[in-house]
């Protein structure tokens, strides 16, 4: 498989809880197919959600600053100048993820200066590794982004199977929805679906199907006991993924089918 997955929403949705029980979900029904978890998000937190141990060092890749100085021939924290627009990247993800329950984590990292569009020596390593593990690895990738999906580009967007953008009910949603949307196909992602999470009743359906009519709902997935607790006590949702729920293992299912 080369399923490619982009999870979107504003702050609060639970986005990242439900990318990583994805991913882990994802995993354990595609056992021979290698999985990989991007945090592309500033506010990197997903290796809480996929339980990695938060005392290893996970340096991301915006941050290794030898490595970039190597592969683009340019001190990271310049502008302009000379150096390398298409470095080597391809050993990154073996180098520098962390691997648990058959995910592994790649922490992208942000670029400090410049903004998200600067020509300089970190956004070019960030977006030449995005470009090879959306095009150049037979694998699936689920990420975590931020609204701005910053690391897609218009050359890896194509690649990109579907943005999923998680909601909760309410209009508030529906606005960042609009906005990722608007973000998604500026950079060319054709498939953007929704997500409803931290459903309630039946009426929150409706109201999320009503004020999104435009989209595609992927389908909706409950306030769930478990994953309040877990926040609680700082460990995982369903550390044992067999015990996910239906709705959560159905939209899994659903997100596979879209390499076959």
């Amino acid at each position: 498989m080369s399923l490619k997955l982009a999870f979107g929403g504003k702050g609060g949705v639970g986005k990242t809880t439900v990318t990583s029980l994805i991913a882990r979900t994802i995993a354990a029904i595609e056992k021979e197919t290698s999985v990989i978890a991007i945090d592309a998000d500033p506010v990197a937190n997903l290796a809480a959600g996929l339980g990695i141990d938060e005392t290893r060092p996970i340096t991301p890749v915006a941050e290794l600053s030898d490595l970039i100085a190597e592969r683009t021939g340019a001190t990271p924290g310049t502008m302009g100048g000379f150096f390398t627009l298409n470095p080597k990247v391809d050993d990154i993800p073996e180098r520098f993820s962390i691997e648990k329950d058959g995910v592994k984590l790649l922490v992208m990292g942000t670029v400090q200066q410049g903004g998200s569009g600067c020509i300089c020596p970190e956004s070019t390593i960030l977006k030449a590794l995005m470009n090879h593990l959306v095009l150049g690895r037979k694998e699936i990738v689920v990420m975590d982004m931020e609204a701005g999906v910053e690391h897609l580009g218009r050359a890896t967007s194509g690649s990109v199977d579907a943005l999923v953008v998680v909601v909760n009910p309410g209009k508030r949603s529906r606005v960042a929805a609009d906005k990722i949307r608007k973000l998604g196909r500026d950079i060319g992602i054709k498939n953007i679906v929704i997500l409803g999470n931290r459903v309630k009743s039946e009426e929150d359906k409706a109201l999320i199907r009503e004020s999104m009519s435009e989209y595609e709902i992927l389908g909706f997935l409950p306030e769930l006991d478990e994953i309040v607790q877990s926040d609680r006590d700082g460990s995982r949702p369903f550390d044992d993924i067999n015990t996910i729920p239906g709705e959560l293992r159905e939209i899994a299912e659903k997100l596979i089918a879209l390499d076959k």
